[in-house]
């Protein structure tokens, strides 16, 4: 079955519920079908290409976009919004696009105009009129359904090529594992070019008939507004969304009341945010873990089973192993190495680029994270580190995460980012960069004896730099591509 077919079935089902609460407006099950007929009936009569670029900000419009594209049985491209021209051009060459939806506000914020044959204003058609009768395109499991193009954290972005069959499969996998009813409601806060805000808070909800609040700007004290006013039961952000939400002067325990679900995704949860975040509010964040090639969740920490630093057990028909980063050998319980996933929710490949894509499988078909963690003896997983980043010093594996962990304790620390710095007699050392909370105090010297007070004497920063803010991608993780280039 194709996912345009599934959400329809779903929006038919109940057509004058609400389903979508943006900040414009309000869209009932009916009304997100009408205007998505409207969206396909245009991109029929003006594109060839087999791909449509859907450019527009978090609300109910990126939906109708997406939805309007499989109608007419295009593959969706999500692009981000906060590239600059150069890097958005490349994805719209790379994708091989002659279309792209977007929306009037969006490319004034942008000041640029993308170049593209076809460039559809969403606010400038009708989409709410009867549109020409056409019967949705019909897609197989294994037909493409979204080119997501990841970050770029380094190097260009690679299109991350997942089908019908990856989508449904992993939010059939995410309803089994967690008990989300149409009762319940979705705050989204994550940008739907994001596979978390795609996957999760968009297209789950949207074929589980789960109503969800959109707001197109992470504003700290407009969430809470929007708790306070729509009493949520799932929120899923990213820890720098969290950590931003403790400086909500009038923030309370109360303002989360009913909220079933908290959890952090798309980067290793702080310490320090974990636990000022319980202290403060009485919640406990649960982790999730997944990647953009795995459409994107592989595991889920549930309240009912938390642990701490804890990212959960597999999802169902998600199978996980831990292997040696030399003898490519499975580990046992509690031994680092590197996560590798299999499923049918991960990825065909990346899109035009064949060497790669064999180079991110096993000869079993097991996707390579990338990531460094150790399953317990209960197989939850426990992410502690990324292998393109470990450094090493003096013969001796060091991953930023763990020198981080401790930075981030420290009262004056608001983040970090650790980089390896080559060295003639050690291999690399580690150099910190730091981002101090308002009124803290930078001591380069009083930080790097708070690092050994935990840390093993090789693990501690030869240096720590402090910086105003620290590079970070549009998802809000730390580029530490970009503090290497400050070295």
């Amino acid at each position: 079955m194709s996912i345009h077919w599934k959400i329809l079935r779903s929006l038919l089902a109940s057509p004058f519920r609400t389903r979508v609460i943006d900040d414009q407006r309000t869209y009932r099950g009916i009304d997100l079908v009408i205007a998505a007929l409207n969206v396909a009936a245009k991109i029929r009569a003006t594109t060839t290409s087999s791909t449509v670029g859907v450019l527009i900000p978090t609300g109910g419009v990126f939906p109708i976009a997406a939805l309007g594209a499989w109608f007419a049985g295009k593959t969706v491209v999500p692009m981000n919004y906060l590239l600059k021209k150069d890097e958005l051009q490349y994805v719209i060459d790379d994708c091989g696009t002659d279309t792209v939806l977007t929306v009037g506000p969006l490319l004034d914020y942008l000041g640029f105009v993308p170049d593209v044959a076809n460039l559809v204003r969403m606010d400038e058609i009708g989409l709410s009129g009867v549109p020409d009768p056409a019967w949705p395109a019909r897609a197989a499991d294994d037909d493409l359904a979204l080119l997501l193009y990841t970050s770029g954290t380094s190097g260009r972005p690679k299109g991350v090529m997942l089908t019908h069959g990856n989508i449904l499969a992993n939010i059939g996998q995410i309803r089994e594992w967690v008990d989300f009813t149409s009762k319940d409601l979705i705050l989204g806060v994550l940008p739907q070019f994001h596979s978390f805000g795609l996957t999760v808070l968009t297209l789950l909800p949207l074929c589980g008939g789960i109503p969800v609040v959109f707001t197109a700007r992470f504003v700290p004290h407009r969430i809470v507004k929007l708790f306070r006013q729509h009493h949520p039961s799932i929120f899923i952000a990213i820890p720098s969304m969290y950590n931003a939400l403790l400086h909500v002067k009038d923030g309370s325990a109360a303002d989360f009341d009913g909220a079933r679900y908290i959890v952090s995704g798309g980067e290793p949860l702080p310490e320090a945010v974990f636990a000022k975040f319980q202290e403060r509010f009485g919640v406990t964040i649960n982790e999730g873990y997944g990647l953009t090639e795995t459409a994107p969740v592989t595991h889920w920490c549930r309240p009912e089973e938390w642990r701490r630093h804890s990212v959960g057990r597999p999802l169902p028909g998600v199978e996980c192993r831990i292997v040696d980063i030399v003898s490519r050998q499975e580990l046992g319980p509690d031994q680092d190495g590197e996560v590798i996933v299999k499923g049918p929710n991960v990825m065909r490949g990346y899109y035009k680029l064949p060497e790669q894509t064999a180079a991110v499988f096993d000869d079993e078909g097991f996707f390579k994270t990338g990531d460094i963690g150790r399953l317990d003896q209960d197989g939850h997983l426990f992410i502690t580190g990324r292998l393109k980043e470990m450094l090493i010093v003096a013969g001796e594996n060091v991953f930023p995460r763990e020198i981080e962990e401790v930075l981030n304790r420290h009262p004056s620390v608001g983040a970090s980012g650790v980089v390896g710095e080559m060295d003639p007699v050690r291999g690399e050392l580690p150099v910190a960069f730091v981002e101090m909370k308002e009124g803290g105090t930078f001591d380069e010297r009083a930080l790097i004896v708070w690092c050994r007070e935990s840390l093993a004497g090789y693990k501690v920063p030869s240096r720590i730099v402090r910086l105003d803010a620290l590079p970070r991608n549009p998802t809000g993780k730390i580029m530490r591509r970009e503090l290497k280039k400050m070295l």
